[in-house]
């Protein structure tokens, strides 16, 4: 298997962000975890991540509004990092919605471990 991946979950459940690391640790991903947009884009002056894991509704800054800050970005490659909506208010957006504002993919809340590992995978190993 080739390096680990880096994932950066940007999520303000602790018990979310556990869970999470605990799966995608099966995988050998290496984890970062934040608890909102403004700490993601912190994150991104420094280090580089394969794919971010956003949950939609967080306090500060929203992942909706921190993505198009990433998609805006100069730095072409950290402007194009993969980013996979978490939300709970899935019936509220559509894969459309998420793609209009800049991002790939979405998981819904309760998450699905097997789903959300094979979404990461996808987009990790591009």
């Amino acid at each position: 298997m080739s390096e680990s991946k880096r994932v950066l979950v940007a999520e303000d459940s602790s018990v979310i962000i556990n869970l999470t690391k605990n799966v995608l640790a099966f995988d050998n991903y290496i984890i970062t975890s934040v608890k909102n947009g403004k700490q993601v884009l912190e994150k991104l002056q420094n280090e580089d991540f394969d794919v971010i894991l956003m949950d939609i509704n967080m306090p500060v800054m929203d992942g909706i509004t921190c993505t198009q800050a990433i998609r805006a970005l100069p730095d072409k490659k950290k402007s194009k990092i993969p980013i996979i909506a978490i939300t709970g208010n899935y019936k509220n957006f559509t894969l459309d919605d998420f793609i209009q504002v800049g991002m790939d993919d979405y998981v819904q809340k309760p998450l699905d471990y097997d789903l959300l590992l094979s979404t990461v995978r996808k987009y990790a190993y591009k």
